[in-house]
């Protein structure tokens, strides 16, 4: 069983924007969603995957993920997910051992921006960072497939 153990915090200020090594443009979309899981179709640069996520609050949920043609991604998109869809550019800055995933979100969900760190176990160590804010894991607002739902510009 593959599992995600991810913190998600807002951010405070701009400042890691110094500390960028990578940027990548993501837009997906959302085939299905249910209390219990979502699944989605998302095409990050030059890959595109199917995606199930487990719905349970908190840092750990259960997750797959697999690789499609992206002729198949972009026919999903446009034809079977619900919309809006989420645009998103995903910054990623290295410090120490992890990479924070910084997505700044675009359309509907513009002016968000949620750092996320992937964790091996729920009690890891990590540096927090003067640019982190509030810790927002087991607020559902800022799950992606919320955001579909009830987009950042109507809050």
């Amino acid at each position: 069983m593959a599992l995600e153990i991810e913190k998600k915090f807002l951010l405070t200020n701009d400042t890691w924007r110094q500390q960028v090594h990578k940027s990548i443009a993501f837009k997906q979309g959302y085939l299905v969603g249910s209390d219990k899981s979502s699944v989605r179709v998302r095409i990050q640069g030059d890959q595109a995957n199917i995606n199930i996520k487990g719905a349970t609050l908190g840092i750990s949920r259960q997750e797959f993920e697999y690789p499609i043609p992206m002729d198949d991604a972009h026919e999903l998109l446009a034809t079977l997910c619900d919309k809006p869809l989420i645009e998103k550019t995903r910054h990623y800055v290295s410090v120490a051992d992890h990479t924070w995933e910084i997505d700044e979100f675009f359309g509907d969900n513009a002016g968000l921006f949620v750092a996320e760190i992937e964790l091996s176990h729920e009690n890891e160590d990590f540096d927090m960072q003067d640019w982190l804010g509030k810790e927002v894991s087991d607020d559902k607002r800022y799950y992606n497939s919320m955001l579909i739902k009830h987009p950042y510009k109507n809050w």
